[in-house]
């Protein structure tokens, strides 16, 4: 029998818990920094640890959510993020500290991959993907808005994670709770259209780089560079939020409309540009336009990357190892942002980042213009347990003449059959009735 259709807020639930992490970062960084005494290359050093290991989550795990079932290592995720981050916010031994961290960042890669799989098993991943953002957007603002409000000192961030993951706990109880054996069985099969998958991935190592390290350094900018107060600057990056959540609404409202390729291609393009403003900026006006149009176009650009390498295979693997290679750029985007801006100054370092954005827009539209839909179509046969059992995919658009559905777009009802596909059948059933009933069947 098939499974029941995967439900969607259980997922966006996972998907905030997940994402988490990364969007507190910055918090993160600077309150081990004040309330430790690390360095800030150091604390910057332990939030690449915690990115790094939520990465490596994501590598281990891809081709594994099936196997060990999506609500079991969902709950396993949790636990290892609750115990990680609460251990880090209970102690004040750096490296006590730090190793809870990376922990932590496991279970939050963990959960991720979890997210990420189910997303890309939905009907329309475009929608999911940007309902999670929007979720880990909101939950990060209220954060920013309340953790300041509460103390200083390194614990407060770590709590907050910890108490996110456990909130989210009850939501796995929604989740696939076994596995299908079938499934099991072609999530151990190669990855399909492996050539863009990996364009894809490794173009999103250097696309996510590239945003963080204008992230790490975007404090310094205003103060060092645009004169602004630290006052001044935090109510830029709080317009810069209240924009980005304007930008995940509005991709979520324009789905599919557009296809991938123009809101990736194009969207990758702005954010150079604004990258380049904001590093040059000597003033309050070009910071602040600069930051905030980038914070609006950033989540749009991500909900379609997210979107597309769903729609590579819908098990999810490239998914999930989409999602990692992009945490793996994060860990490396402070300090690529550091060393650029050292050496170049923080213009030069603008300029170099929007460069890499605009030659990375270029594979990345190539990707979504050649992979236009999911890479499987109804209408094939494939044996499962010694019986052929109808499935919902089982062959690209071109092996079965037909064109695969754009995701997001209304069920069309079947006008034709490929007759081809009755050819083994009509073979079979001639040589049966030639062989008699005491012949083989």
């Amino acid at each position: 029998m098939p499974s029941r259709p995967r439900a969607l807020w259980p997922l966006v639930a996972v998907f905030t818990a997940g994402y988490l992490a990364a969007y507190l970062l910055p918090t993160v960084v600077g309150r081990l920094s004040a309330g430790l005494g690390l360095s800030p290359a150091q604390a910057g050093l332990a939030g690449s640890g915690l990115l790094l290991g939520s990465a490596a989550a994501g590598f281990t795990l891809a081709s594994r959510v099936d196997r060990h079932g999506p609500r079991r290592l969902a709950r396993a995720g949790l636990l290892v993020a609750l115990t990680g981050y609460g251990c880090a916010a209970l102690t004040s031994a750096v490296p006590l500290v730090v190793a809870g961290a990376v922990v932590g960042g496991f279970g939050s890669g963990t959960a991720t991959a979890v997210a990420a799989a189910g997303i890309a098993g939905l009907r329309d991943p475009h929608r999911a993907s940007t309902l999670g953002l929007l979720s880990v957007s909101t939950t990060a603002g209220a954060l920013y808005l309340t953790l300041p409000r509460l103390g200083g000192g390194h614990a407060l961030p770590f709590a907050a994670l910890a108490l996110v993951a456990a909130a989210v706990w009850p939501a796995t109880g929604r989740l696939e709770g076994g596995h299908d054996t079938g499934a099991v069985r072609e999530a151990g099969a190669p990855l399909p259209r492996p050539r863009a998958g990996l364009v894809l991935a490794g173009a999103m190592v250097c696309w996510s780089m590239a945003q963080n390290a204008l992230w790490g350094v975007s404090g310094r900018i205003g103060t060092t560079q645009a004169g602004l107060s630290e006052v001044a600057v935090g109510a830029v990056f709080a317009a810069a939020l209240g924009a980005g959540l304007l930008g995940v609404t509005a991709a979520g409202a324009l789905g599919a409309r557009l296809g991938r390729a123009v809101p990736i291609g194009a969207g990758t393009v702005v954010i150079a540009g604004c990258i380049a403003v904001s590093s040059a900026a000597e003033g309050l006006a070009s910071f602040a336009a600069g930051e905030i149009l980038w914070n609006a176009c950033y989540p749009v650009v991500l909900s379609y990357l997210i979107g597309l390498a769903a729609s590579l295979d819908p098990r999810g693997r490239w998914a999930v190892l989409a999602g990692s290679a992009s945490s793996l750029g994060v860990a490396c985007g402070p300090v690529a942002g550091s060393v650029l801006s050292e050496r170049a100054g923080y213009p030069g370092m603008g300029l170099v980042l929007g460069a890499l954005l605009v030659l990375l827009a270029v594979p990345l539209t190539a990707v979504a213009l050649h992979t236009s839909g999911r890479p499987l179509v109804p209408g094939a046969v494939r044996r499962r347990g010694g019986a052929p059992t109808a499935i919902v995919a089982g062959t690209t658009g071109a092996a079965a003449g037909v064109s695969a559905p754009q995701i997001g777009a209304p069920e069309q009802p079947v006008t034709e059959f490929p007759v081809r596909a009755l050819a083994p059948l009509l073979v079979r059933r001639r040589a049966y009735r030639q062989a008699g009933p005491s012949g083989p069947r």
